[in-house]
């Protein structure tokens, strides 16, 4: 069944499904998750029966699974999906050559510093969203930047600001700088920076100068480090004993570690807070041309926050991650006092990498889940699962959310219906997505850091409300809203749920936002 679509674009998706298939950094402790969930699975309270579903293993709670697996290739297939969409496929067709030949053209200016990468062997994988192609001149400003990290190789990113003069796009208010920082980190399994334009277009409009980036090994960056004599040559000793956090003695070139990430996101941080009068020291940039500070280094507000919620972390800055990058984020919070507060794309995690301790809640953190691992499956496939019964409502809250809020510390958990680990890529016709989960977790994430960064009233009404608008590209040039129904747009089987302050120091909580099954 198709979502309907309604007169003023308000959009009922139609049905989701359950999978413990989570982050690419999940299968390091799979043998424990498993386990929590075949123990979970026989105590679970029945999710269908709780929201007033179907019971499992009728035809109806079979067919709803079924319907929401089809859900789950929405952002192909679905209403306005990319399929469906004549500007959309024409818009590809003519940016995905000229990318390729720019990217490629860059390389071969820089034979030394080699990308050996998915995103520079297969290009349509490194485009992104094509219809946000008219996005900067119009609503806001990117400029793209290269640095290099703490191992010499060289770094690709974007910096993403507002538009001098704009107005927020929602609110009509005019912006006024300078404005808080944000840091995103990609995915692994090569995720480039380009799959995650949406989230830095659509904070940059709101107000936030956002940095975006290719970690060591993905998308534009380099993949050899330059630890040798000559800056200008890359060079490494396999034979070396690994520096700390490495897999090998050639540090980055795994480029599915979990260092890539971490130490990505700490050198990205610091080339984001760079200036003239503090420049990135870009080791080992040898002849390369390299960005000494970001260039919107005037835009970002670097006073104190003295309204912020957790002593001591007064930057103004958030850091995003998708994924392996999520899992970064969502360490990194804890030991580096530079992080405001924090969002896990798929998903926030007390679980991180083996090399590293466990995460400490320190600073609020929204964790943007998902149904699906990276393929939908039918509800009872899991380890532990049975057509009887259904999937652990507990099951995405327990991957950080419920450690964060244990801890006093602000957090919320929205899990969007029929979403993949992949809705939170742009990724043109391949690979299954929710036609809407992006879109929620936009509109989630740009009230969380209007609540914790800019500390607007405004912001916990939005986190609360019944629905939310979004904006989004129909054309390159033209945005249209969506108005999207919480009841249905979150998962009937896991638990989306919030416990945070309010700006009138009262507490708002709920286990359950739409009542799944999580009565604590």
């Amino acid at each position: 069944m198709a979502p309907r679509r309604h007169p003023r674009r308000t959009i009922t998706l139609t049905a989701t499904a359950a999978l413990l298939l989570g982050t690419s950094v999940a299968a390091a402790s799979s043998a424990s998750a498993s386990a929590a969930v075949a123990s979970a699975a026989a105590s679970a309270v029945s999710a269908a029966s709780a929201g007033g579903g179907p019971a499992p293993g009728t035809p109806a709670y079979k067919e709803r699974d079924a319907r929401n697996q089809q859900d789950a290739w929405g952002r192909i297939f679905g209403p306005g999906g990319q399929l469906r969409s004549p500007a959309y496929l024409a818009a590809l067709a003519t940016q995905v050559g000229p990318k390729a030949i720019a990217d490629w053209a860059d390389q071969a200016r820089r034979l030394n510093r080699p990308s050996v990468t998915l995103g520079m062997l297969f290009p349509p994988a490194n485009i992104g969203n094509p219809l946000r192609e008219g996005w900067s001149g119009r609503r806001g400003q990117a400029v793209p930047v290269s640095y290099t990290n703490r191992y010499g190789a060289l770094i690709k990113g974007t910096v993403y600001a507002p538009f001098p003069g704009a107005r927020d796009p929602y609110t009509g208010k005019k912006l006024k700088g300078p404005f808080p920082g944000v840091v995103i980190t990609t995915g692994s399994v090569q995720g480039t920076e380009r799959m995650y334009t949406w989230l830095a277009q659509d904070l940059a409009e709101r107000g936030y100068i956002v940095l975006t980036y290719d970690v060591q090994g993905q998308g534009r960056s380099e993949t050899l480090p330059h630890q040798g004599p000559v800056a200008d040559l890359p060079f490494c000793d396999p034979t070396a004993k690994p520096l700390p956090g490495e897999q090998g003695g050639c540090p980055g070139v795994i480029s599915q570690q979990g260092a890539n990430f971490l130490y990505g996101t700490q050198d990205a941080l610091s080339f984001f807070q760079s200036s003239p009068s503090h420049r990135w020291r870009n080791p080992a940039a040898g002849s390369a041309k390299v960005n000494a500070f970001n260039p919107f280094w005037k835009l970002y507000d670097r006073s104190p926050d003295r309204r912020t919620v957790t002593p001591g972390r007064t930057s103004r800055i958030a850091i995003i991650g998708h994924s392996y990058g999520a899992a970064a984020v969502s360490y990194l919070q804890g030991v580096d006092p530079r992080v405001q507060t924090v969002v896990a794309l798929d998903k926030l995690s007390n679980r991180t990498d083996p090399a590293w301790p466990a995460p400490r809640p320190v600073v609020p953190a929204l964790g943007l889940q998902a149904d699906y691992g990276f393929v939908p499956t039918a509800y009872d496939s899991c380890q532990g699962c049975s057509p009887d019964k259904a999937p652990d409502p507990y099951r995405e809250r327990k991957s950080g959310y419920d450690t964060w809020t244990a801890s006093g510390v602000d957090s919320m958990v929205v899990v969007p219906r029929a979403a993949t680990h992949l809705d939170y890529t742009d990724v043109p016709l391949v690979l299954p997505a929710s036609r809407y989960g992006q879109a929620l977790a936009s509109a989630y994430a740009q009230a969380w850091l209007a609540k914790y960064l800019k500390h607007d009233p405004a912001a916990d009404k939005a986190l609360l409300a019944p629905s939310l608008r979004y904006l989004e590209p129909v054309a390159i040039g033209k945005w249209a809203p969506v108005t999207l129904k919480r009841q249905d747009s979150l998962s009937f089987y896991y638990c989306s749920a919030y416990r945070f302050r309010t700006s009138a120091g009262t507490l708002a909580a709920n286990p359950d936002i739409t009542k799944v099954g999580c009565a604590r």
